[in-house]
């Protein structure tokens, strides 16, 4: 074996080898303290890249989702609104109905008109107030109920509105309809019977949208989920392994770092064949 003093390729290999412990031991701590195994492109460009893609898919979703929470919460109040008018027709009737007997005094005829005055103005004040982040589902020219379903914002659920005012497409009686005789009793009821029915089929489409708009939120969680799970699958570090492998390291740092001592320690041996 050949001693030099000008090069000792034992310390050479000693530090490589110390340095390449040392960047596994980086990486590993890393790992431990971000609890990523692919945290920057630098580590995996490929994995990084689907991961970013993966995130910006979930990003898109959320904003679905808050869309999809808004467009149920507007629909909401829209069917609490209808449910309010249908229950106010009901009392409508029922005061028409009584009205339409020839023989009631003109004091209980009065009464009956007046609180059917006051059950019919109900109703407008229940549709101009059924308004959800400035969105109106049931007045008359009222808003349809629109919310993204992709992460792309390029599909929509489209729900139309149902007119409840008075005099409406759906309730037919008017803001001036009264029952101060049997007559306009009679027409009364026949108004409130035809609005009730067409309450009803309003009611049933706006279930039928929030229905929709539920189970699409459902699934935009769903597959919100997936995709972190598969984000996770792609870039999570197994911390067990990573605490083993810690462990090894650091024991195998330690004896890289006795080893180059050992090395640097060779050159000195020249000086005893000089002796």
């Amino acid at each position: 074996m050949a001693f030099s003093v000008n090069t000792n390729a034992g310390a050479f290999a000693a530090l490589q080898n110390l340095n390449e412990t040392t960047r596994q031991l980086n990486t590993v701590q890393t790992q431990i303290n971000t609890g990523l195994a692919v945290s920057s492109a630098k580590d995996d460009a490929a994995t990084f890249a689907i991961a970013q893609t993966l995130r910006g898919d979930v990003s898109g979703l959320n904003a679905v989702q808050s869309s999809l929470d808004r467009a149920s919460s507007t629909i909401d109040v829209a069917i609490a609104a209808g449910e309010a008018v249908s229950d106010l027709l009901i009392d409508l009737k029922e005061k028409a109905v009584a009205a339409k007997d020839s023989g009631l005094d003109t004091a209980s005829r009065d009464a009956l008109n007046n609180d059917f005055g006051q059950l019919r103005d109900q109703i407008t004040s229940i549709v101009s107030n059924a308004e959800f982040n400035g969105t109106n589902v049931v007045e008359n020219g009222g808003d349809a109920i629109v919310a993204i379903t992709n992460d792309t914002g390029s599909n929509v659920i489209s729900i139309a509105s149902q007119d409840l005012s008075l005099g409406g497409g759906n309730v037919t009686i008017t803001s001036t309809q009264s029952i101060g005789t049997a007559a306009a009793a009679s027409t009364a009821v026949e108004n409130i019977e035809s609005s009730i029915s067409n309450v009803n089929t309003a009611l049933s489409q706006l279930g039928s949208g929030a229905a929709r708009l539920e189970l699409q939120a459902t699934f935009v969680n769903q597959l919100s989920d997936a995709i972190e799970v598969g984000i996770g699958n792609l870039v999570d570090a197994d911390l067990a392994q990573a605490s083993a492998d810690l462990q090894s390291l650091q024991v195998k740092q330690q004896l890289g770092l006795q080893a180059l001592s050992i090395a640097n320690q060779a050159p000195s041996t020249v000086l005893s064949l000089f002796g």
